[in-house]
């Protein structure tokens, strides 16, 4: 009975047994779980005891009945087993916490003397560097060479390589900047000069002779912003029409419309900027019911100058397709009279159709040649008059490409030759007693200088005008010297406006006074004197003195008998001064008993030298001069 209890007994305790192991277990599991928390190195140890244990417990779990005292002794060596293992895991902790700890300050210094050495690394690499680039600095020289013949002929052979001519042309503004101290031993400025003209041509493509011009009236760097300013195009704008509208009031209703535009500048009060249009700025219901007119800024300027007052006669005498007209006519509120003439009857309609668009009621459109005005409207008969001559257009080369080839000398020198034929027609229209007017604005677009101040200085010779100033606050002044030219002084009041300065088209704008209605010396229209030909008459008149001077010395050793016979024969009086020859026939009386003089004999047309005699000459002189400093240096420092 004894055992059959004991059996029974031990058949009542296997279950909490059971639940007693299931507890370790599960404390078990969450040492491990927390000792996964604090060392990530033991995860994989952990993962394997917790293994072996969950298979020693199924073991335990799923065993039969067989359980006897060899279970309580398991037991009890579980139990006594369990005291261990948890001293064991402490244990590791600690060491592993002093191991970390050890491992972390290691793992500082290590990171200490790695971001040492990096530093360390960078500053030598630094030094490096500078030292590379300081012998590089003194290895390669500054001197640029031209290229040979052989080159440039293999060049042409060749398609245009325009990144070497782009680097070429930088390099030649490079050493024409700093001439003494870059250039190449052997050359001189012309060389370099000569080799940019070409890159510039086949680079940006323009003629030989447009691209020598720009580089006789521009510095080098100056030339290089010029023309990269011509390969952009200028900003629109529009030209508020005062007659129909405000500025303020067009501004409102074209930003409604999506227009992104501004004020164009403080000396205009009717210009206004176009950055962006969602819409066609020249097909709104504004620009349709004329409350604006789109104009490049450059045009507002000779309208500007001109300055017209209410009330006055104007003329302007190259008007399509009528932009300047129409703001002539707005600042005179249409009062008074306006000639617009234009010579093409093909430009009419758009001259006409622009003036009845903008709302315009005094003008009279004519078509005649602007030489001929001063017969059809008479001498003498208007306040001002307005002439933008027409030119060879080298200053708007944004909107015609085209001028880079096609314009020569002599096309220049046509266009010149016309301007000063309509120049003399203008001054000769106006009427100098004029109390409000009186004024004459000249303006062109072209940059030439036989077409502005060419023009100009001949204007002053011919007629009783001088140059006032434009009323323009801005703008580079006219030239006074030029290579061979020398102007009147006060072509300083003259206005030019370039597209590297002002951003807007390359323009030129005079305004001359007439002081009274005689004429200096009247000019025939055949008559095409330039300035170049005064300083040959100036040379011609020293030549002239000389002549007298040889004469007198000669006649003093001839004596006082041969004397006056070699004045006679030279044409010379005893004072020296040209005597007229005598008339074989006596005056003749007509019937009206005026008197008549007799036909005089043409004059002989006097053979001028010509450019090249002209340059030759000079470059002898320069030469005889430098020679003479020479030799006077040299007697210096020898003494």
């Amino acid at each position: 009975m004894a055992t059959n209890k004991n059996k029974g007994a031990k058949s009542n305790n296997p279950p909490p047994k059971k639940k007693q192991r299931n507890d370790l277990f599960t404390q078990k599991k969450r040492r491990t779980k927390k000792y996964e928390v604090f060392d990530d190195v033991d995860d994989g140890q952990s993962e394997k005891e917790e293994e072996i244990e969950e298979a020693e417990a199924e073991d335990l779990l799923d065993g039969d009945e067989q359980v006897s005292d060899f279970d309580d002794t398991s037991e009890i060596s579980d139990d006594d087993d369990d005291v261990p293992l948890a001293d064991d895991f402490l244990q590791g902790d600690d060491i592993e916490d002093r191991d970390s700890g050890s491992g972390s300050d290691s793992d500082e210094t290590d990171i200490e003397e790695k971001s040492r050495a990096i530093d360390e690394q960078r500053a030598r690499e630094e030094e490096d560097a500078q030292e590379e680039m300081q012998l590089n600095i003194k290895e390669e020289s500054d001197e640029f060479r031209l290229p040979t013949k052989e080159e440039l002929e293999a060049e042409e052979q060749r398609p245009p390589d325009i990144a070497n001519l782009k680097m070429r042309i930088k390099e030649i503004v490079r050493v024409l900047s700093n001439f003494k101290d870059l250039r190449q031993e052997g050359t001189t400025r012309k060389d370099y000069i000569d080799q940019l003209k070409m890159d510039l041509g086949s680079y940006y493509g323009y003629n030989e002779f447009l691209i020598g011009v720009l580089v006789d009236m521009f510095p080098v760097i100056e030339l290089m912003e010029l023309i990269e300013a011509f390969e952009k195009p200028r900003p629109t704008c529009i030209r508020t029409n005062t007659l129909r509208t405000r500025r303020r009031d067009l501004a409102d209703v074209l930003s409604k419309r999506g227009v992104e535009l501004d004020q164009l500048s403080k000396w205009s009060k009717v210009g206004l900027v176009v950055y962006n249009s969602h819409v066609p700025i020249g097909a709104t219901p504004e620009y349709l019911a004329g409350f604006y007119y789109i104009q490049g800024a450059s045009s507002f300027l000779p309208v500007m100058a001109l300055a017209p007052q209410e009330k006055e006669r104007v003329v302007d005498m190259a008007a399509a397709p009528g932009g300047k007209t129409t703001y002539v006519a707005a600042l005179m509120k249409n009062s008074g009279i306006i000639y617009a003439n234009e010579i093409r009857e093909a430009r009419l309609k758009s001259l006409t159709a622009n003036l009845h668009r903008m709302g315009v009621t005094n003008t009279i459109v004519c078509n005649y040649d602007g030489r001929e005005l001063p017969k059809i409207l008479g001498q003498n008969s208007v306040d001002r008059v307005l002439l933008d001559a027409p030119c060879s257009g080298t200053g708007v080369i944004t909107k015609e490409p085209s001028v880079k080839t096609s314009k020569s000398l002599d096309d220049i020198q046509k266009c010149a030759h016309l301007q000063k034929q309509l120049i003399l027609a203008a001054i000769d229209m106006v009427d100098s007693n004029s109390k409000s007017g009186g004024y004459i604005v000249y303006s062109t677009c072209s940059m030439m200088v036989a077409e502005n101040e060419v023009v100009i200085d001949y204007a002053l010779k011919k007629r009783d005008v001088k140059v006032v100033p434009c009323g323009l606050d801005f703008g580079c002044p006219g030239y006074i010297r030029f290579r061979e030219h020398r102007f009147h002084t006060s072509l300083e009041n003259t206005r030019r406006f370039y597209p590297h300065v002002h951003n807007m088209d390359g323009f030129f704008v005079a305004k001359l006074k007439k002081m009274s209605n005689a004429k200096k010396n009247p000019v025939s229209a055949e008559d095409s004197e330039t300035v170049e030909q005064t300083h040959r008459a100036e040379e011609i008149r020293s030549d002239k003195d000389n002549i007298k001077k040889e004469l007198e010395q000669h006649l003093k050793k001839q004596g006082a008998k041969g004397k006056k016979r070699s004045l006679k024969k030279n044409g010379l009086s005893e004072n020296g001064k040209v005597e007229s020859p005598p008339t074989s026939k006596k005056r003749e009386r007509t019937e009206n008993g005026k008197a008549e003089s007799p036909p005089t004999s043409k004059k002989r047309k006097r053979k001028f030298p010509s450019k090249e005699e002209i340059t030759k000459a000079r470059e002898e002189k320069r030469k005889a001069l430098r020679e003479k400093k020479k030799q006077a240096r040299k007697e210096k420092t020898g003494e």
